[in-house]
């Protein structure tokens, strides 16, 4: 296809894209002049384009919604829901245009006239006065050729007559049809055209990115274009593979030289590794797209439902430009545009439903995307009539998908889980939209084939969420190296939750309950599957070993145990498909070729589970614990103890450690006078308790690592002791800077430290500033605790009960409010400022507004601690405002916050 017709295609295609998202933005906002100037710049550049390739058609269509468009620009008429239709309708026609152009690569034969007499009709019929849009110095009147807005004086009188000359046959003041024939003769007859030809698509980036993002209109779209190039994707698959071996490569030489004492390799491999691990993640950058560009049809979609099945619907995209691979967006490009129209359709209620259930007639669905960790959170969320779960009972029992016995024993949350089931629907008729039982099963199918997984919260009345968590990429991850039966597999890191040591004679040891092989970890019974039992691997008589690991693996809300024999180290690997003879084993996700050379398969969680009985599992271990009559008083914690500048032992909730490393010695680095080494592409610092703590000279450096986003911190030790489940009662409170206090674990006094002490002091950029370490006392006071970081959560809880406070925390400001609606009381409330979704000063205001907290003290945490913020976090309601990491700040404030609240009373 020649080149230039294909660069048409492209942006005309991108240019169409957005023009669906801000046609239905208009229809929402009719008097938006930026809007409505950008819509007509983008139709006139398409329409400006066609006619110089002669391409009659299109250029008529768009000459014609040109028209209409005009007409709304210069205040003749508004854009009214008919008008957004026709001209969307003419973008449709457009569309099946250029498809059959792609395919033809000529214009089909054919006529528009009925569209066109409608689209001419609706602009004469309106029409008042005469056209403005022709005015030749309109300010802001867009100069295709130039590509950019041209306004009097702006460009000299010899630059004028240039463009007069190049655009003499220009198109603003001719009828469609007019500039066709000449456009379509002129690169026939000579070459000299060809400079305006190249030059025309040149303003399309001005144009999209700013409509895209929704930005004011500036003078530096010539700089945006010329900062950007366009690759093909073939390019990048094929860079990226590259990549993959060079990874590949790098893994070999580093398997060579790490066994090996001395070697002259090793600085220049270190360095090796360093380069490599940079270019990955660049060239994994060149990737990523905003997720944006898979809800780009969503706004048209809704729109669409809206008309056609009677409702007022509301779509909201927050997180539009958090960005994953390209595979990874393709992928569920399907699956989201399904369940957003499943919300639409099964989830909203019409006018009059919601009106008489006391809601606002126009319904909510909420689309947000975030990073967390290594994944993607998408919520799609909907504020209509929630599941109803006697429905779905009904239809269980009419499919015979379980027993009546069965669904008396379950929760209403495991009942709304059978939507998943395929050919499953509660519809009582099929629409054009859904009903036919075909689609949420395929939707969980297509997210879990690429190791994501689909949650489902639903209240009746209130609404559905439905919570996606997928990787960022598939290309290369990280996986946790493991051996059975003296076979090596490799499973996805993002799955594993923790490894537990399991033999006859330690604390850990392995059940049996009605047949079922059980891990009892932390007051829970874990079900378990030997992976080569699962894989035939040994025969069945054969005695499994004395020792074994068990990788504790989730999929979705199910946590199971991998049996294995040994565990290696973590590694980067290059995920390559499985081979069409294997293709069938659910267990395999793919394979790869480790650092030795060997190739080994790659374990997919979600092909394990399916093979285990999860649901039943589930429902043992809730009946096991029944029977046991379990009862806390007190909240165990899990306690990793260990040793560290000293031979007492010392203690820190697990919850708070992110993994347990073995440093190689030759690893750690000195930088800034600060140890450091490099983990996984950046430095982490390493601190130790002890300044007098030395480096291990040889061998490995146990180290424990804390991590939040992108933030990890090291913490150096001597020796891991052990792993304990207890309730934490600090009996001695620390006068020492690092520590929480002191308290009875495993039978031996032990200091708990205080992990905030260290980022504090070692990581001032984590959270903010900080200092110290936090004492005081209160009364037992109820707090809640709003924090999206599970690390800040985990490390400020401990802190707080030690205080004497009793804490509740929640993760989002949406789990917060549902606490409020059950009827939850507080002392006060203390929240994260920086959340996702709904950040913590709307929290404030929605607090204030209405409800049983409006008079409860809320104390704001956040890194950003100027005199504005102060000001604005007591603006939006709250009593105080401090420092994230300033722990003693927050305590004083907690207390004389509670005391000024007793004062009052």
């Amino acid at each position: 296809m020649d080149e230039l017709l294909t660069e048409f295609l492209t942006e005309t295609a991108e240019s169409l894209s957005t023009l669906d998202v801000e046609l239905v933005r208009l229809e929402q906002n009719p008097d938006d002049p930026k809007l409505i100037d950008n819509i007509f710049r983008l139709v006139h550049t398409i329409k400006g384009t066609c006619g110089f390739l002669g391409l009659p058609r299109l250029a008529a269509v768009a000459h014609s919604s040109e028209n209409v468009l005009g007409k709304i620009r210069d205040g003749a008429m508004t854009a009214t829901p008919v008008a957004v239709t026709l001209i969307l309708a003419s973008l449709d026609r457009i569309k099946d245009l250029l498809a059959a152009l792609e395919q033809t690569e000529a214009e089909p034969a054919g006529d528009d006239n009925e569209l066109i007499d409608k689209l001419d009709a609706m602009a004469a019929g309106e029409l008042v006065e005469a056209p403005v849009a022709a005015v030749p110095d309109e300010p802001e009147d867009f100069d295709a050729t130039l590509g950019r807005s041209l306004k009097p004086g702006e460009v000299s009188l010899e630059e004028l007559e240039r463009v007069f000359q190049e655009t003499s046959a220009g198109d603003d003041e001719e009828p469609a049809a007019t500039p066709a024939p000449v456009a379509a003769a002129e690169p026939e007859a000579t070459p000299e055209p060809a400079k305006p030809v190249a030059a025309a698509p040149a303003p399309k980036p001005a144009e999209v990115k700013p409509a895209t993002a929704a930005k004011p209109e500036g003078g530096g779209e010539s700089s945006v274009a010329n900062q950007s190039i366009r690759v093909s994707v073939e390019q990048l698959e094929n860079l990226m593979t590259m990549v993959s071996e060079l990874v590949l490569t790098r893994n070999q030489l580093m398997q060579m030289v790490r066994g090996r004492a001395d070697s002259e390799f090793k600085v220049p491999l270190q360095r090796l590794s360093h380069v490599t691990t940079e270019l990955q993640e660049g060239v994994m950058k060149t990737r990523m797209q905003p997720i944006g560009n898979a809800w780009a049809k969503l706004p048209r979609i809704i729109r669409d439902l809206s008309h056609d099945l009677s409702k007022k619907i509301e779509l909201q995209m927050l997180g539009a430009d958090t960005e994953l691979d390209r595979q990874v967006l393709e992928l569920i490009k399907d699956p989201l545009t399904h369940m957003v129209r499943n919300s639409a359709d099964h989830g909203l209620e019409t006018p009059a439903e919601r009106t008489e259930a006391g809601k606002a007639e126009t319904g909510k669905v909420v689309l947000n995307a975030y990073h967390e960790g290594g994944h993607i959170i998408i919520e799609i969320k909907d504020d209509g009539r929630g599941l109803d779960v006697d429905r779905i009972r009904a239809k269980v029992l009419e499919k015979g998908l379980a027993s009546e016995a069965d669904l008396q024993s379950m929760s209403d949350q495991k009942i709304q889980q059978f939507i998943f089931a395929p050919g499953f629907s509660t519809a009582a008729e099929v629409t054009a939209v859904s009903g036919r039982g075909v689609g949420m099963d395929v939707v969980r199918t297509n997210i879990e084939k690429i190791g994501g997984t689909v949650e489902l919260k639903s209240v009746v009345g209130r609404g559905s969420t439905f919570t996606i968590k997928i990787p960022l990429t598939l290309a290369i991850v990280s996986a946790l190296v493991v051996e059975c039966a003296g076979e090596r597999f490799a499973i996805p890191q993002i799955s594993v939750i923790e490894l537990v040591r399991a033999a006859s004679g330690s604390e850990q040891k392995i059940e049996t309950i009605n047949g079922t092989p059980v891990l009892r970890l932390r007051n829970r019974l874990l079900p378990l599957v030997y992976l080569d039992q699962s894989l035939q691997l040994r025969e069945a008589d054969t005695e499994p070993p004395a020792e074994v690991y068990v990788v504790v693996t989730q999929v979705g809300a199910y946590t199971f145990g991998i049996v294995v024999d040994k565990v290696f180290d973590t590694e980067e690997i290059v995920v390559k498909p499985v081979a069409p003879l294997l293709r069938d084993i659910a267990m395999f996700s793919g394979n790869t070729i480790l650092g030795d050379g060997s190739v080994i398969m790659i374990l997919d969680p979600n092909g394990i589970a399916a093979s285990t009985s999860g649901a039943t599992m589930h429902e043992d271990e809730g009946a096991e614990l029944a029977r046991q009559g379990e009862s806390r008083g007190e909240e165990s914690v899990a306690m990793l103890l260990f040793r560290a500048g000293g031979g007492e032992p010392k203690a820190v909730p697990l919850s708070l450690v992110a993994r347990l490393e073995d440093i190689p010695v030759e690893a750690v680095e000195f930088a800034n006078e600060r140890y450091v080494t490099q983990y996984r592409g950046k430095l982490m610092p390493l601190v130790s308790m002890d300044h007098g703590m030395q480096i291990r000279e040889e061998g490995r450096q146990p180290v424990l690592v804390f991590a939040d986003g992108e933030h990890t911190l090291g913490l150096l030790v001597e020796e891991i002791v052990d792993i304990v489940d207890q309730p934490l009662n600090v009996e001695l409170a620390a006068e020492r800077p690092g520590f929480i206090g002191s308290a009875v674990i495993a039978g031996k006094a032990t200091d708990v430290i205080d992990v905030g002490h260290y980022v504090a002091q070692n990581f001032d950029t984590w959270f903010g500033e900080g200092k110290g370490s936090a004492d005081g006392d209160s009364a037992s006071k109820r707090v809640l605790l709003v924090d999206d970081s599970p690390f800040f959560r985990n490390m400020l809880t401990p802190l707080l009960r030690v205080a004497g406070y009793d804490v509740t925390v929640a993760e989002a400001p949406d789990e917060a409010l549902r606490l409020r609606e059950d009827g939850a009381d507080f002392d006060v409330i203390i929240s994260d400022i920086e959340m996702p979704g709904m950040s913590g000063f709307e929290f404030a205001t929605e607090v204030r507004r209405e409800g049983a907290w409006q008079d409860v003290p809320m104390v704001a945490l956040s890194s950003h601690t100027e005199t504005q913020d102060f000001a604005r976090g007591r603006e939006a309601g709250f009593t105080d405002y401090v420092g994230k990491m300033d722990r003693d700040a927050l305590l004083q404030a907690l207390s004389q916050t509670l005391s000024m609240m007793g004062d009052a009373a």
